[in-house]
């Protein structure tokens, strides 16, 4: 989708805007106004030095420890009468330091100047028009894309943004289609609009992201999916899944299967890229407990491609590790328990473990995670909605430096309207 055409097709739908709004009655009857309060510790401790060279190693930090307050202030319009209705959506983040230091920056909570020391604060907006026909919904502007093959990054303190096209429609009964175009980006700890490059590019290349896909409810147990990716000049990406729940006893066994395959693309900016992915996961709910197993297996020339910063769809995207090196193979293990059962709605808890390795004796693909998660939300009374979550990681690996984490979460969710 050439960039000349989305503007020659958008530029006229915002000229439309003041006169939609001047025709309000959906516009502004049903807009919603919403302000999340979001206040992140965060704590890293560096426990040895693989991957480093010695001179790094004694420079290196030990530890990344940061504190901070997020606002998110979300609002959507509704869309004015007619057979075209017309809205616009607006985003406005800011992000403020509690506590940080020069030797304890660079956790992804807060921008890191040049002498090493964090922002005091830092703030972006967004604009995002959009048109709808029937239930196919075009928005362009600023974007929280949510694909296989793109996922924006919301797990810090403020979340990841995209710039430009999507179109979205579920005009078909039980399926929902997408596509997009993406030209630039904003990091989760950054104001600065970007150009969008693959995770771990270092060049001063840079390409458009283009997507589309399908989502089908096969029944009321099965769901399949089907997506595309490509980055211009970088790399192109098919993915395909397929999810099915099965009543078994008292509980439900749910199978997860998924599968991408990544190839260069272009000028292959970033190098070779020829793999496959295969993932499956196997999970069983029964009586508030959830028990998890899954097998992961990349093969082929290179790890997995994605979009700098942002979050993979995979069941090994944990706090710290992804587990997606070349020919990485990674066994998983989960468990979660939700306590309503036990008459304390709200309160969760969730656990995992990871192994990965690409199967050679004498390889430095190794690496294991072990995550916890223990969470609450206020059901009742005058602090209902309010959020608290405490996360523990523990990482090592043979080619990255091993850290211990813990996270400390407080969210907050008002709606103004």
């Amino acid at each position: 989708m050439h960039t000349s055409l989305i503007r020659g097709a958008v530029f006229p739908m915002l000229g439309l805007l003041p006169l939609a709004a001047a025709n309000a009655e959906g516009f502004i009857d049903d807009s919603k106004l919403k302000l999340q309060l979001r206040n992140v510790y965060f704590n890293e401790n560096f426990r040895d030095e693989h991957g480093m060279s010695a001179r790094a190693a004694r420079t290196a930090k030990s530890e990344r420890t940061e504190w901070a307050q997020g606002f998110l202030l979300d609002y959507q319009s509704g869309f004015t009468p007619g057979t075209v209705g017309f809205g616009v959506d607006a985003l406005g983040l800011l992000g403020v330091k509690l506590d940080s230091g020069r030797g304890r920056s660079g956790t992804g909570l807060l921008p890191v100047h040049d002498d090493g020391r964090a922002a005091d604060e830092f703030a972006s907006a967004g604009m995002t028009a959009k048109a709808r026909v029937a239930k196919t919904t075009l928005k362009y502007g600023t974007l929280l894309p949510k694909t296989p093959v793109l996922i924006y990054n919301d797990a810090r303190l403020l979340p990841q943004t995209y710039q430009g096209l999507q179109v979205s429609s579920t005009d078909i009964d039980n399926l929902a289609l997408t596509g997009g175009h993406l030209e630039r980006f904003k990091l989760r700890d950054s104001s600065d609009s970007m150009p969008i490059v693959p995770d771990g590019y270092a060049g001063d290349q840079s390409g458009d992201f283009n997507y589309a896909g399908a989502d089908y409810k096969l029944g009321k147990n099965t769901r399949l999916s089907y997506f595309y990716g490509e980055l211009e000049n970088f790399y192109r990406q098919n993915f395909a899944g397929i999810q099915h729940d099965l009543p078994l006893g008292s509980g439900v066994l749910t199978g997860d299967l998924r599968y991408f395959n990544s190839v260069d693309s272009g000028s292959a900016y970033g190098g070779k890229i020829d793999n496959d992915m295969l993932s499956g996961l196997l999970s069983y709910a029964v009586a508030g407990h959830t028990l998890s197993a899954g097998y992961q297996a990349l093969s082929g020339e290179a790890g997995l491609p994605y979009i700098s910063g942002a979050t993979v769809y995979s069941f090994s995207n944990a706090g710290i590790g992804k587990f997606i090196e070349e020919d990485e193979k990674t066994w998983m293990l989960g468990y979660g328990y939700d306590f309503a059962r036990l008459g304390v709605p709200g309160l969760t808890f969730s656990s995992r473990y990871l192994s990965g390795n690409d199967g050679q004796s004498n390889s430095t693909v190794k690496e294991w995670e072990r995550d916890a998660e223990i969470a609450y939300v206020v059901q009742h009374g005058t602090f209902k909605g309010v959020g608290m979550k405490l996360r523990n990681y523990v990482y090592r690996s043979d080619f990255s430096r091993g850290r211990d984490s813990n996270r400390i979460y407080f969210t907050y969710d008002v709606a103004l309207w």
